[in-house]
């Protein structure tokens, strides 16, 4: 299929049909992974969407990857207020 490509602001930009964009689940505000190969233009959905939250790198936290607590010796400047 062919698309014109059109000026948005300083940049380029191109439609994409609706057939297309629902069968690779693009939707406003998705994000894509945009790259060049063999002076071929790649566009590739990024579906997944991480969301992190303190709770969730927590969980992660074993005996194996957790840190000691360091002492750097007694106060020396204005750490104490």
């Amino acid at each position: 299929m062919q698309v014109q490509v059109q000026k948005w602001g300083n940049s380029l930009a191109l439609r994409i049909p609706k057939a297309f964009a629902k069968q690779t689940k693009i939707s406003k505000g998705s994000l894509v992974d945009l790259s060049i190969k063999n002076d071929n233009l790649i566009i590739i959905p990024i579906l997944e969407e991480k969301e992190y939250s303190l709770e969730s790198f927590l969980s992660k936290i074993d005996e194996s990857n957790i840190h000691l607590e360091i002492d750097f010796g007694a106060p020396v400047g204005k750490e104490l207020l």
